[in-house]
């Protein structure tokens, strides 16, 4: 399943949770401490949403927008539970 998100680097804390409607439409908000510098803030932002979907981090994968704020990324699981879950974190 593909998940539009957007990030925030060099946030406070990191966060997953809200909802960001863009251009491209709705997507998932992703707080990440990390800075955008050298990959740092696509693996933060990978390891976060693996952890707020409970899934590995191998089981996320980013499609598109490495150098870019908007990105969409690939979820591997039960594609209901999965579905559940992003319209809890939506909110």
């Amino acid at each position: 399943m593909n998940v539009a998100v957007r990030v925030r680097p060099g946030a406070r804390a990191e966060h997953v949770g809200g909802r960001w409607d863009g251009p491209r439409g709705p997507a998932l908000l992703v707080a990440v401490r990390a800075r955008a510098v050298e990959g740092a803030a696509n693996a933060a932002v990978l390891a976060a949403v693996a952890g707020a979907f409970d899934l590995r981090r191998g089981e996320v994968e980013l499609v598109s927008g490495a150098r870019s704020r908007d990105k969409v990324l690939a979820l591997d699981g039960d594609e209901t539970r999965l579905r559940a879950r992003l319209g809890e974190l939506l909110r």
